[in-house]
């Protein structure tokens, strides 16, 4: 196995923390920043915040979930990753402006869940495969 194999499931684990930081974000910003309206004022509270996740999961989920893939072999990882990152590209590019509120929201959180899902998958198929070693 290659050196940098080793690093997958340590990124699996911090791009799974990643799509949960930005799912919380998208749940409960609406309900901090009625609670705290100075909030809005920060980087939480402006869209650059979801650009800068996603300037941070590309990446991390491409190589993880790459290098995942081509130790064990299984495709559907590598489709839910890229339906996980379509979907967050997505509502960033579009934004509520084409897809609403209720529409970014649904498809951030529902991206966030397929990645999650996808590194989560493959962090459990690495450790069986042990590509981890």
């Amino acid at each position: 196995m290659n050196a940098l194999t080793s690093y997958t499931p340590i990124l699996d684990k911090f791009a799974v923390s990643t799509s949960a930081i930005c799912a919380i974000h998208c749940l409960f910003l609406p309900i901090l920043i009625t609670l705290f309206p100075a909030l809005g004022a920060t980087i939480i509270g402006q869209e650059l915040f979801h650009v800068l996740l996603l300037w941070l999961v590309i990446p991390l989920s491409f190589f993880a979930l790459s290098m995942g893939c081509r130790s064990h072999k299984n495709w559907l990882v590598a489709l839910l990753g890229l339906a996980g990152l379509s979907l967050l590209v997505t509502a960033v590019g579009l934004g509520h402006d084409f897809l609403g509120e209720d529409g970014e929201r649904l498809a951030t959180l529902l991206g966030a869940i397929l990645i999650s899902c996808a590194h989560i998958r493959n962090y459990m198929l690495c450790r069986r495969a042990a590509c981890d070693r």
